[in-house]
């Protein structure tokens, strides 16, 4: 089959890889209709190359028909339309059973200290082949795999794999619709789905993104947007009392703009030799914080900081005592994302669209073309801000 693979620094090719098989009676293999190209995937194109493989298969927004079921698999049958999940968890341990299934204590992947294992997400989160490919295996499709219906197109449901249960559980953790303002810092494919929530669910959303094209989407859905400033900080609380918003969604993480000593950090953590960059990785503060440390400052005191942003540095300077001075609440971590699936697929089959699925892929491109799709979203190319490859689709013919 075609698959992409990793094979460097802001580099990844589409190559034949061996087709998936069915390895566990508690398996699925899925022929993919559709894939997406995440944020967290710049993570792997960017930074964490250390913990990657040369060939390893990336990816973890797919979709697709089931093809094949093990012996223990009576949730799906083959012919099923799915959304895969990006984390692979049991669904019976004692972290499934307390709707935390992105710490499943069947697949942690304790090697590294690492939660449950995730689909094409290297070799913290146990290196499973992932899903930018035309076929794959999912483990636990008994649970994972989640049935959606024939009639509506791939992007009504795709984003159920991943962005919008992220989002959902930022806002969420952000403690709307209790608290009235939220603003959203970073307006990428998270970030959009999160005003959106928070505006679905009555709050006043207020958004900051220094890309003119991602502000102007926000504001097609209501949302009050600002550029990224010196005085963004002060304008917001002028329109919030004096005080700041309620709660602030950090949709960034460890890439934000604005942090060059770490971006120089993570830049050279990339390219150094594995076992010297591993436990740079591991041991040293490589996040580039201004995101984080903006939401802070931002907050009202006695709000809630929501990172729905990845962070990859283990000792990543914090200011503690602004945030206790503050009193503020942090809350954070890797979506759970079965957790919330009961609650969204009435919204995303909703033909009003409420959360504006409709409105947010601005390039489909083939699988062949993921190499141009990595390419122009990490760059904000040509108005990208989200990326879905079909490998069903023959590549678009060149000049």
């Amino acid at each position: 089959m075609r698959a992409v693979t990793w094979q460097g620094i802001e580099k990844v090719s589409v190559q034949d890889v061996p087709d998936p098989i069915l390895q566990q009676p508690t398996d699925a293999v899925i022929r993919v209709t559709s894939t997406a190209i995440c944020g967290s995937d710049l993570h792997l194109y960017e930074v964490l190359g250390p913990f990657m493989t040369r060939g390893d298969v990336i990816g973890h927004e797919p979709m697709g028909i089931v093809e094949e079921v093990g012996s223990e698999v009576a949730h799906v049958q083959p012919g099923d339309r799915v959304v895969v999940p990006f984390t692979i968890s049991c669904g019976s341990c004692t972290m499934c059973t307390q709707a935390l299934p992105s710490q499943c204590e069947t697949t942690q992947v304790t090697e590294y200290g690492s939660g449950a294992a995730l689909l094409g997400y290297s070799k913290l989160y146990g290196q499973v082949p992932g899903g930018q490919a035309e076929y794959l295996r999912v483990p636990h499709a008994d649970y994972g795999l989640m049935k959606v219906g024939s009639r509506l197109p791939d992007e009504n449901y795709l984003f159920l794999s991943d962005i919008l249960p992220t989002a959902w559980q930022a806002v969420v953790y952000a403690g709307v619709p209790t608290h009235r303002t939220l603003a959203v810092i970073g307006l990428g494919p998270v970030g959009q789905l999160s005003a959106r929530i928070g505006r679905h669910l009555g709050a006043r959303v207020l958004a900051i993104d220094p890309v003119p094209e991602r502000r102007e989407m926000a504001e097609r859905h209501g949302i009050e947007v600002f550029d990224l400033a010196e005085d963004t900080v002060g304008e917001i609380r002028e329109r919030t009392q004096g005080r700041g918003p309620d709660a602030v969604v950090d949709a960034v993480g460890m890439e934000a703009e604005g942090s060059p000593v770490a971006g120089l950090a993570q830049s050279l953590a990339g390219r150094l030799p594995d076992a010297v960059a591993r436990p740079l990785m591991e041991h040293a503060g490589v996040d580039r914080l201004a995101a984080l440390h903006t939401a802070i400052d931002l907050v009202r005191r006695g709000g809630t900081v929501s990172l729905s942003g990845v962070y990859g540095g283990a000792a990543s300077p914090m200011p503690l005592l602004t945030m206790f001075d503050k009193q503020l609440q942090l809350r954070m971590g890797q979506c759970n994302v079965r957790t919330w699936t009961d609650d969204l697929p009435p919204l995303v089959e909703d033909p009003a669209d409420p959360l504006g699925v409709g409105d947010l892929v601005t390039h489909r491109l083939s699988l062949e073309e993921a190499g141009v799709g990595y390419d122009i979203f990490q760059k904000k190319h040509d108005g990208c801000i989200k990326v879905v490859l079909d490998p069903t689709i023959a590549p678009a013919p060149t000049d």
